[in-house]
């Protein structure tokens, strides 16, 4: 998930709510995080 923050947009885990990256200055940035680690959390099957 994304959250805004005061320092910016933060890529955050749906479950435990642990940093997964940020802060990114743009919204795009933090989407472009998050595919990033979509594709990893499946590539281990």
């Amino acid at each position: 998930m994304i959250v805004k923050r005061k320092a910016g947009y933060y890529v955050l885990s749906e479950k435990t709510r642990r940093n997964m990256g940020g802060p990114y200055k743009t919204r795009a940035e933090a989407v472009k995080r998050l595919g990033q680690v979509e594709y990893f959390k499946h590539l281990k099957g």
